[in-house]
């Protein structure tokens, strides 16, 4: 399989253009604080992901997800914060933040997928670090 035909890495790449066109229209002082931040951690997920990928090992690609979830999670951080700051209308909160959730289930269901064909240690790890999509949704939308 193709990087490019990854479907998380599909909606992680259009995530990161759909912020960039929004923050792009920001004035300079949100640009520099929330607007870098934002688009870099949006930007952080497809390439952890890619990152990952590249390593050809399913450890080092779960090692890879796992980070990207972190910037997913940093993602909806940043959204928030935008939103509260009035940068970004309800509107397109409510569009980033469903495309983050989904984007996370879709990766939460990529990384368990990959657990079943790891040695036990790993799965071991997984049953200690990863979450089920009921507990991500949990997470997510708790913050």
């Amino acid at each position: 399989m193709e990087l490019e035909n990854l479907r998380i890495y599909k909606l992680s790449m259009e995530l990161g253009d759909k912020i960039w066109d929004i923050v792009k229209a920001w004035n300079y002082l949100a640009v520099d604080t929330v607007g870098k931040q934002l688009i870099r951690s949006s930007d952080s997920i497809a390439a952890n992901i890619s990152e990952g990928f590249g390593r050809y090992h399913n450890k080092e690609i779960k090692h890879f997800c796992y980070v990207s979830r972190g910037s997913l999670f940093e993602s909806k951080t940043w959204i928030t914060k935008a939103y509260s700051r009035k940068l970004i209308t309800l509107t397109q909160y409510n569009e980033l933040s469903q495309n983050l959730k989904d984007l996370g289930i879709k990766l939460n269901n990529f990384i368990n997928t990959l657990g079943k064909n790891l040695p036990d240690q790993v799965k071991e790890d997984e049953e200690q670090y990863g979450l089920t999509n009921d507990e991500f949704l949990k997470m997510f939308n708790d913050i």
